[in-house]
């Protein structure tokens, strides 16, 4: 008889943070992809608005749709069983409490998401803290903001000043004084990923931000060496020395549990 499947909780990941145990990350669109990644044990599955730029086509996240986020999550849903599933709430989709709260009700009711994920730094407190109180956990999501491309002027890393960095670590305190449950940090310097990393009591889930984050997350396609044109920094291709999807899987898993990746060469 096999052991019950346990289910990855918030919880969990609060223990992970103050035990120092990494949290690994991917993304997934579908229930294929979804099943491999729960398999291999990935804690957290996001559903993320990069599916604009992996499976749709376009070149950045803005064409993405909430009806898109939705069916995605529904897909990855049905095949998971162990992984907490966090789904991006896109573009234009949260500019209000009552908005946000309405469409991050339907990633979840509809969707199965067991967090939502929004861009923004103190700004956002008070939809965080609406959604907070709605009983709707929510990761905040801070550095490099893919949905403010055209703001940015591109894909860039953020924060290299100091100026730039201490708005940061004051807006990932705000949002989680707000309710945050979570912080996603994007493409900003190692150094100050660590400083804020350690100030936060919420788990810190890193992407292009070093390796002392809580935890590591990549769009799944990247690792599998699947992007269109050149690779991001931050980026390693699994699947070049473990021969398969699922190996290539298993290898990001245990490299980001043991502090292997990412490595220097990886961070900003």
């Amino acid at each position: 008889m096999t052991d019950p499947v346990v289910a990855v909780t918030l919880p969990d990941l609060f223990r992970m943070k103050q035990e120092q145990r990494k949290i690994a990350a991917l993304t997934a669109y579908d229930a294929s992809f979804a099943g491999i990644l729960d398999q291999a044990g990935v804690d957290v599955i996001l559903v993320g608005d990069s599916l604009g730029m992996v499976i749709q086509g376009y070149a950045h996240t803005l064409g993405v749709t909430l009806q898109d986020i939705v069916y995605h999550t529904q897909c990855v849903a049905r095949s998971v069983r162990r992984a907490l599933i966090v789904a991006d709430m896109p573009f234009m989709s949260y500019h209000s409490p009552q908005q946000a709260a309405e469409n991050a009700a339907r990633l979840v009711q509809q969707g199965g998401a067991h967090m939502v994920k929004l861009e923004g730094g103190r700004r956002r407190a008070e939809i965080v803290g609406f959604l907070s109180a709605q009983n709707i956990s929510v990761c905040a999501h801070l550095g490099l903001l893919p949905q403010s491309f055209h703001q940015l002027g591109g894909f860039s890393v953020q924060a290299r000043d100091e100026h730039a960095a201490h708005i940061l670590l004051e807006d990932a305190l705000i949002l989680q004084e707000a309710g945050a449950r979570a912080l996603v940090l994007e493409c900003i310097p190692a150094q100050l990923a660590a400083e804020v990393t350690a100030r936060l009591a919420i788990p810190v889930i890193g992407i292009g931000a070093g390796a002392d984050c809580d935890g590591q997350v990549l769009v799944t396609h990247d690792l599998l060496g699947m992007a269109q044109g050149r690779s991001p920094r931050f980026v390693k291709n699994f699947l070049a020395e473990a021969g398969s999807v699922s190996g290539a899987i298993d290898a990001y898993v245990r490299a980001v549990r043991e502090g292997r990746f990412p490595g220097r060469e990886h961070v900003f």
